[in-house]
């Protein structure tokens, strides 16, 4: 199972949200190629990187910063936020993105997406971002009436390579990750589920490294880390316990 640190991007810094909302930012940092290079140097492989200005206006806001990070950390970089164009796809990956993340655009341009996937196989993440069961859009403002595990079918056959399931209700908040739902949707769907949402320490992911055959990939986790409540360290070491994928 991958655990992925995460950088989030607003205005260049890097910040955690609480239940998505802008106006509740932390700030943890003004240099994100620094706090990438920690992650690296704590025995981080992958690495999860939000442009959140990006999120809200379509396109990509914080691209120097995402840059920076690219150059700085040595392993694999998994990019979101406002990627909704076939040549903002290509141009990360031409960057040295590995995987980028779509959401908005996999409920409202569903082709798009399945097209992307074909032509870049492994290097796209669907992220079935939701509130009480139901897919939130445009940087988690806007509430669809599509139940998660449509928006999840509709990508079966297209060959993303993962979901990306954050409840939105429990992001930023410490409250624990929502492990039923996550496991249901995992179980649910033929396509790995990375875990989003809530993580508040080495419980979390002791939890979700039980449910790898249920078809859990990884965990994303941030707050819990910059506030000191999860140790890298430890927590990559039940991710080294089992079978990663590449």
């Amino acid at each position: 199972m991958i655990v992925f640190p995460a950088i989030d991007l607003k205005g260049g810094e890097v910040v955690r949200l609480a239940e998505g909302d802008m106006d509740r930012a932390t700030v943890y940092g003004d240099d994100p190629a620094a706090q990438a290079r920690a992650f690296a140097e704590a025995g981080a492989t992958h690495l999860h990187v939000v442009d959140l200005d990006g999120s809200f206006a379509g396109s990509a806001r914080n691209r120097s910063a995402v840059e920076r990070v690219v150059e700085a950390f040595p392993g694999k970089v998994q990019l979101g936020g406002g990627i909704r164009k076939r040549g903002d796809v290509e141009g990360w990956l031409a960057a040295g993105v590995a995987r980028i993340v779509m959401g908005s655009a996999a409920l409202k341009d569903p082709d798009f997406v399945r097209d992307m996937a074909g032509a870049h196989p492994g290097a796209i993440v669907v992220a079935v971002d939701a509130r009480d069961g139901m897919v939130a859009t445009e940087g988690w403002a806007e509430l669809s009436d599509v139940p998660v595990v449509d928006l999840a079918r509709r990508f079966e056959d297209a060959g993303v390579a993962a979901l990306l399931f954050t409840d939105i209700g429990r992001d930023g908040l410490l409250r624990g990750v929502n492990l039923q739902a996550t496991v249901e949707l995992a179980r649910q769907v033929s396509i790995p589920v990375i875990a989003s949402g809530g993580v508040a320490g080495i419980a979390d992911i002791e939890a979700l490294s039980r449910h790898r055959e249920d078809g859990i990939e990884g965990v994303i986790t941030g707050r819990a880390l910059y506030d000191g409540r999860l140790d890298l360290g430890e927590a990559l070491a039940i991710e080294g316990s089992g079978a990663r994928p590449s």
